[in-house]
């Protein structure tokens, strides 16, 4: 009588470890990514004539200025990127936009 009372307090122990493994893995499913709460941009540095902007998706980095001839507040227009992957390499090339 004792040996089928541990079968059963077993059995039922066993469902209970099963039944709170699942409910984990269903909450782990729910919960959103780090980069979800993370911004997309990232203002890395501005001082009116220029500004050079992070984007932490595509893992680039943009970099704006105003023209030789203008003035603060004028439109910023795109000058050059880089891709962020190639940090750490002896050489990373830009990517040069424009004027």
């Amino acid at each position: 009588m004792k040996s089928s009372f541990h079968g059963i307090r077993y059995f039922f122990l066993g469902i209970a470890v099963l039944l709170a493994i699942g409910w984990g893995m269903r909450a782990a499913e729910r919960i959103e990514p780090a980069s979800a709460n993370f911004p997309r941009y990232t203002v890395v540095t501005t001082d009116g004539s220029h500004l050079v902007v992070t984007d932490n998706v595509k893992n680039q980095v943009y970099f704006y200025a105003i023209g030789p001839d203008e003035k603060v507040g004028d439109p910023l227009h795109l000058r050059g990127s880089a891709d962020l992957t190639e940090v750490g390499k002896p050489v990373i090339a830009p990517t040069t936009y424009g004027k």
